[in-house]
C-alpha cells in the first residue's frame, strides 16, 4: 500500500486482518486511526484526500459494509463526491468455509453488494508477487477513477503477526469473574442481552459452569452496538422486568449515540453495564479510546443514575427503587482463555428459548 501511495490507514478491526491491523498499529504511528466505526472510518479517508490529494485505506471485517454504506454511496461515489479510497475487506463466511451463523448471510452478499454500490472489486490473492501487483493497480483504479475499489481477504490469507506497542491492562480483574459475579447477583425474573464477541462467549460459558440454562439469556452474535438498543425495546415492552445489558467498550463506543436514547428513555428497570478493558478483545486487541474516555461522565450526562457495580445490583432486585436506566463500568483485563468455547445451539434456538421466557409475565 504504501509503495503504491498510501499513506494514512484508518478502519475497525477485523479478526481475518488482526495480523495486518496489529501490523498498522505498530508501524503507522499517526498516520492511523482505529475508527469507531467502519462509517466513521470512511469518513475519517474522505477528510484525508481531501487535505492531501492521497487516497486512504480503510480496512473493516465484511460486517462493516452496513456501517460503510451511507457514507460510501452518498459522499464517496461518483456521483457525489468522487473520492478514491481502498477499501481491504475480511471475508468471514465465504462460501464453501465453515464460520460461525453471523457471518453465513454476510458472506453470501460481500462480493454483490459492492457489486450493487458500484465499487471495483477484486480477492486479495495468496501469491506475494500477484497481491503486491494487484494492490497497486487497484490503488491506481482508485486514483484514475476517482472511486472507492475494494480488496477483499480470505481466511489465513496473512503470515501472523502479533501486537507489540500494547497498551497496559486497566485493570487486573478477569471479564470472565466479573461476568459470573454479576450472574450469580442477578434477580431470578431478570433477562440479560449480551453483546457480540468474548461477552456473549463467557455469559454462555459462565451459565454452563454454573449449571444453570441460557433461557434468561440473549446472545447477540452478531450486531456489534446494537445490544443496548435491543435491550431497551424489551424494557419499554416488559416495565414490570429486570433488563440487563453486558456490553464491551469497543461496542457501546461504535454506537454510543445509542447511550443518549437510552438514557433519556426513562426505562427504569434497564441496567447497562459496560465491561472495559480499552480493547477489541475479539479481533486481536487492538486498543479502542475505553481507557482514555471517561464513560461514567458520558452516561452521567446523557441521563443514567450512575452507579457502582455492588449499588447497582442491589437496586435492580426491585425496579420500584429507580427512575431511571442505571449504567455500570466494570474495568476488566484484556484477554480470554484460549479454551473458551461458544454456544452450542444456533441463534432460532436461543431466541425462541428467550421469547418463551419473555412470554411468562
Amino acid at each position: 500500500m504504501k509503495s503504491a501511495g498510501v499513506e494514512f490507514f484508518t478502519g475497525v478491526p477485523d479478526s481475518l486482518l488482526k495480523s495486518f491491523c496489529a501490523y498498522v498499529t505498530d508501524t503507522c504511528g499517526k498516520n492511523h486511526v482505529i475508527a469507531a466505526n467502519e462509517g466513521g472510518a470512511v469518513g475519517l479517508a474522505a477528510g484525508h484526500f481531501l487535505a492531501t490529494g492521497k487516497p486512504a485505506l480503510v480496512y473493516m471485517q465484511n460486517s462493516g459494509q452496513g456501517n460503510a454504506v451511507n457514507p460510501l454511496v452518498s459522499l464517496a461515489d461518483s456521483d457525489v463526491y468522487s473520492i478514491p479510497m481502498v477499501l481491504l475487506v475480511g471475508w468471514r463466511g465465504e462460501l464453501g468455509v465453515k464460520d460461525e451463523p453471523q457471518h453465513v448471510k454476510q458472506g453470501k452478499v460481500t462480493l454483490s453488494l459492492f457489486e450493487t454500490l458500484g465499487i471495483p472489486t477484486e480477492i486479495l490473492p495468496d501469491d506475494e508477487v500477484a497481491a503486491l501487483e494487484l494492490t497497486r493497480k487497484m490503488v491506481e483504479r482508485a486514483k484514475a477513477e476517482s472511486r472507492p475499489v475494494a480488496l477483499v481477504v480470505r481466511k489465513g490469507l496473512f503470515a501472523e503477526y502479533k501486537l507489540q506497542n500494547k497498551k497496559p491492562d486497566i485493570a487486573t480483574l478477569p471479564r470472565e469473574q466479573a461476568i459470573e459475579g454479576v450472574l450469580r447477583a442477578l434477580p431470578k425474573d431478570a433477562v440479560v442481552v449480551s453483546t457480540t464477541g468474548m461477552i456473549s462467549r463467557e455469559v454462555y460459558e459462565t451459565r454452563e459452569r454454573l449449571g444453570q440454562d441460557h433461557s434468561r439469556d440473549f446472545l447477540t452474535v452478531g450486531s456489534m452496538g446494537h445490544a443496548s438498543m435491543i435491550a431497551l425495546g424489551i424494557a419499554k415492552a416488559q416495565p414490570h422486568r429486570n433488563v440487563y445489558c453486558l456490553d464491551g467498550d469497543g461496542a457501546s463506543i461504535m454506537h454510543l449515540g445509542n447511550m443518549a436514547i437510552v438514557g433519556q428513555s426513562g426505562c427504569f428497570n434497564l441496567t447497562h453495564i459496560v465491561f472495559n478493558n480499552a480493547a477489541h478483545d475479539s479481533v486481536g486487541g487492538q486498543p479502542t479510546v475505553g481507557g482514555t474516555i471517561d464513560l461514567i461522565a458520558i452516561a452521567a450526562a446523557l441521563g443514567y443514575d450512575v452507579q457502582p457495580l455492588e449499588n447497582a445490583l442491589r437496586l435492580c432486585a426491585s425496579v420500584l427503587n429507580k427512575s431511571r436506566p442505571v449504567f455500570v463500568e466494570v474495568k476488566v483485563a484484556k484477554g480470554a482463555r484460549k479454551d473458551l468455547g461458544r454456544p452450542k445451539e444456533p441463534p432460532q434456538m436461543n431466541k425462541a428459548l428467550y421469547m418463551k421466557t419473555l412470554a411468562d409475565v
